[in-house]
C-alpha cells in the first residue's frame, strides 16, 4: 500500500540530513498517513484541498451516490435505495445526515476511492457488504447501465475480488431485458404483494413493506448459507417490493 507522506517526508528528511533525516521524516510521514488516512498520492491532494477523510459508513454512501449518478442523473428510485440502506443499517439522527451528505458527495464523483476500497481487502465481510449494496442501488431503477457494470466490477478489483465473483453477486446477465413482475402488474397485484389491502392506512403499508424487506434482504439470506441462486432469488423478490411500494405509494400520494 502507497503511504504518501511516509515518501515525501523520507525524501525531505534525506535532503535536509540524508539516512538519519530521512528515517526521522519517515517516521513523522507515516504519523501524517494515519492521522489523515492517507493511501494514495489522490487522497494526498484531497486533503490539501479541504477535502476531509471518508468514514468506512460515509464510503459507502459515496459509493451508491456515484453509482445512482453513473447512469446520467439520480432519480427518485436511487434515494428511496439509499434510505432503505440507512434504515437496514438503523441509521438516524447524525449518523443519517453523514449518510446523505456522503451520497451528495459521491454524486459529484471527485472522490479517489482506491485507496479506501483496498483498505477494506482486509475485511472481507465488509467488502462483500459493500459490492451487494452497489448491486441493489444498480437494480433500484430496474436496469443496469454498462457504466455502473464497469464501475462495480473495478471497485471489486480493488476489494481484491475477480470481475466473475463481482458479478456472480449480482442478477442473472440477463435479468435487465426481462421485465420485472410488479412493473407491468397492477396496483391490485401491488398491494397483494405486500399483504395489505386498499383501505390499509400508510403506516400499515410501510410496516409490511419494511417486514418484508427484512425477511427478503438479501444480505440476511446469504447469511444464512443460502445458496448463490437463492440469493439471486431474493434479490429480485427485493426487487418486487421495491417496485411494488413504490406504485402503491404513488397511486395514495404518501411518502
Amino acid at each position: 500500500m502507497l503511504w504518501p507522506g511516509t515518501l515525501v517526508g523520507a525524501g525531505a528528511g534525506f535532503f535536509i540530513a540524508s539516512i538519519p533525516g530521512a528515517m526521522l521524516g519517515a517516521l513523522l510521514g507515516q504519523a501524517l498517513d494515519r492521522r489523515l488516512q492517507l493511501h494514495s498520492w489522490a487522497q494526498l491532494r484531497e486533503r490539501l484541498g479541504g477535502r476531509p477523510a471518508l468514514r468506512n459508513d460515509e464510503l459507502l454512501f459515496v459509493l451508491l451516490g456515484r453509482l445512482a449518478k453513473s447512469g446520467g442523473r439520480v432519480v427518485d428510485k436511487h434515494i428511496e435505495q439509499a434510505r432503505l440502506e440507512m434504515r437496514q443499517l438503523d441509521m438516524s439522527g447524525p449518523a443519517q445526515q453523514r449518510a446523505i451528505a456522503a451520497f451528495n458527495r459521491g454524486k459529484s464523483q471527485n472522490d479517489s476511492l482506491r485507496g479506501y476500497l483496498r483498505r477494506l481487502k482486509t475485511q472481507p465481510h465488509a467488502a462483500e457488504g459493500v459490492l451487494r449494496a452497489g448491486w441493489r442501488m444498480i437494480l433500484a431503477d430496474g436496469r443496469i447501465d454498462p457504466k455502473e457494470r464497469e464501475l462495480i466490477v473495478s471497485w471489486g478489483l480493488w476489494l481484491g475480488w475477480t470481475a466473475q465473483q463481482v458479478l456472480a453477486l449480482g442478477p442473472d446477465q440477463n435479468l435487465h431485458k426481462k421485465p420485472l413482475a410488479t412493473r407491468g402488474g397492477t396496483y391490485q397485484q401491488s398491494l397483494a404483494l405486500l399483504g395489505v389491502t386498499a383501505s390499509s392506512d400508510p403506516e400499515q403499508i410501510k410496516r409490511a413493506y419494511r417486514r418484508l424487506l427484512s425477511r427478503h434482504h438479501p444480505d440476511k439470506v446469504a447469511g444464512t448459507g443460502a445458496s448463490p441462486a437463492q440469493v439471486r432469488e431474493a434479490t429480485e423478490k427485493t426487487r418486487e417490493l421495491h417496485h411494488a411500494y413504490a406504485m402503491i405509494r404513488e397511486q395514495r400520494g404518501f411518502r
